[in-house]
């Protein structure tokens, strides 16, 4: 038996080290290659381009559901094959 108490784990144990924190989409667990770190920056960079186009909003376009929503294009109930 000991006069002191034994401390906790958390406290003597150094804190683990955070790998990745910056890039995007990656685990802290593990080091990445210059490679993998590469991949996920541009995967990063293109789903950012995606959401931007995709919030676009069409001026002049037609009114309602898109209409090549089937494949082929849709306009007064009439359709037409491309």
């Amino acid at each position: 038996m000991t006069e002191q108490p034994t401390p906790p784990a958390e406290a003597t144990a150094e804190p683990a080290p955070v790998f990745n924190a910056d890039v995007p989409h990656a685990t802290p667990e593990r080091p990445l290659s210059e490679v993998a770190r590469r991949a996920l920056m541009e995967a990063a960079e293109r789903r950012k381009s995606a959401e931007e186009a995709a919030m676009a909003e069409e001026h002049g376009g037609p009114r309602g559901p898109e209409p090549t929503r089937y494949g082929d294009w849709e306009k007064k109930g009439l359709a037409v094959d491309f």
